[in-house]
């Protein structure tokens, strides 16, 4: 196979209103397309050089359009390599995303017929975002460059330069520049494709998901670090990324007493907890959850997908009524033992579940909650493994009490985030049995959104993994 390379064809002085630039050409190995480097004074050889890495776009770069933010995007981006007195600004000639200008003004009709910029690529037969920055990379190594700040809101644009030997020191974001014509755009740029960008009211936590929950005191929950994080895990394991998250009082109980559901968040806690729902393909409990509080499991309180519900019912308990198989979500996934009872199979899987088999093993006497003693307690791992088969990469875990034990105890968590609300029950704990020595949090982080406090962090044999 051919290596990838890139040549300088020509350099020249270009002249505009932040400064003089020097336009260099570029051709390479990879298509039949001119790349361009705005240079701004000497970047050879320098470490961390800002950086911009800007793909064409001819309705929003030459037009002015207001359906995107590309144009503002790159006149921001020159003016801030030119107060930097250093930099480079990439012109990757990746019209729409890689799909080309015809198939980009096709995506443009069927978005006005209501699709989001991620269903009309699909629907074009292209996927979400088809450019390559392996280009770029190389273009910044023929200019002597080998670590950059990196100016973006894009993820994917830091995991490759990584990925092709270039060393991203710093993220420096741009800000958003939101209208009336790109609101709904620049919210699929977020909710869909992973862009760290906050977006104020009109996409923040009372009107839909923001990339960041605002604390009042101690810093920021940083979602798009954790969906990268989680699809990272996803690509090197076998299994989904699991992040564990429940609400507690101050005495540590998650109900006042079993069976009895109980609301212990505030809005903006609930708030979080929706948009973290939103950042996973699964969301999963216990059959013992599903009887007592007949959840719905989906995104009310922030924009997103409602991710598949997930129900460990060993016994198949579930309700044909539960809210789980009647709502607006999609319809769950039901884990149980082998043999399960055909009729209640059919009941189930006619109703719209999906019914999962799964090798199980007899419940611990330690597991003593009456949900472990009626059902036997299917094996985590396989369950995970059998999630992974379907095609979830990530799976966020509510509870009750066994299910999280469980998780616990079997030390399978990549995310444990905790909601502490400032209220005393002396109910039903979190965790019913003793954990190993050792168990704790790092990288922990304190956020306070209203009156409760939010405890986020790392589980210790996550960190050895």
């Amino acid at each position: 196979m051919t290596s990838r390379s890139v040549q300088r064809l020509t350099d020249t002085r270009i002249p505009t209103q932040e400064g003089e630039f020097t336009l260099s050409l570029y051709q390479n190995s990879v298509d039949e397309k001119d790349h361009l480097a705005l240079l701004y004074g000497d970047v050879q050889d320098i470490d961390n050089v800002l950086v911009r890495i800007h793909s064409e776009c001819f309705t929003g770069d030459v037009l002015g359009s207001l359906r995107c933010d590309c144009g503002a995007q790159l006149d921001a981006a020159l003016r801030k390599i030119a107060e930097e007195g250093r930099g480079v600004l990439l012109y990757l000639r990746q019209e729409g995303r890689g799909i080309g200008l015809l198939d980009k003004l096709r995506a443009y009709d069927l978005q006005d017929e209501g699709y989001d910029t991620v269903e009309a690529n699909r629907m074009l037969g292209h996927e979400a975002d088809e450019r390559d920055y392996s280009i770029g990379a190389l273009i910044l190594k023929d200019l002597g460059i080998s670590s950059v700040r990196l100016l973006t809101n894009n993820p994917e644009k830091i995991e490759s330069l990584e990925q092709h030997g270039v060393s991203v020191q710093e993220r420096v974001p741009l800000g958003p520049h939101v209208n009336q014509h790109n609101a709904e755009y620049l919210r699929t740029k977020v909710n869909r494709m992973r862009h760290m960008l906050d977006l104020g009211p009109t996409n923040g936590a009372a009107a839909g998901k923001t990339v960041h929950a605002e604390s009042e005191t101690t810093g920021t929950i940083d979602f798009a670090d954790l969906q990268s994080e989680a699809r990272q895990f996803s690509r090197e394991h076998e299994v989904p990324f699991v992040t564990l998250t429940y609400a507690q009082s101050l005495d540590g109980s998650i109900a006042k007493a079993e069976g009895a559901p109980m609301v212990l968040s505030g809005d903006r806690s609930l708030e979080m907890t929706h948009q973290l729902r939103a950042l996973h393909d699964g969301i999963l409990v216990g059959i013992g959850t599903v009887l007592s509080d007949d959840p719905r499991l989906t995104v009310r309180r922030s924009e997103g997908a409602h991710p598949r519900p997930i129900v460990l019912d060993s016994s198949l308990r579930l309700p044909t009524s539960a809210r789980l198989l009647t709502g607006d979500g999609p319809g769950p996934i039901v884990c149980t033992a082998p043999d399960p009872p055909p009729d209640r199979k059919r009941a189930l899987e006619a109703a719209g579940a999906t019914i999962e088999v799964i090798p199980f093993r007899a419940a611990a006497e330690e597991y003593a909650s009456d949900e472990a003693a009626t059902d036997r307690l299917l094996p985590l791992p396989a369950v995970l493994r059998r999630l992974s088969s379907l095609g979830l990469q990530s799976v966020m875990v509510e509870g009750g009490c066994t299910v999280l034990t469980s998780f616990f105890r079997e030390r399978i968590a990549n995310k444990v985030i905790v909601t502490i609300a400032p209220e005393f029950v002396g109910g039903v704990a979190a965790l019913d049995q003793p954990m190993e020595e050792g168990t704790h949090l790092e990288r922990v982080r304190y956020h306070s959104l209203g009156e409760d406090l939010v405890v986020e962090g790392t589980p210790s044999w996550a960190s050895v993994r």
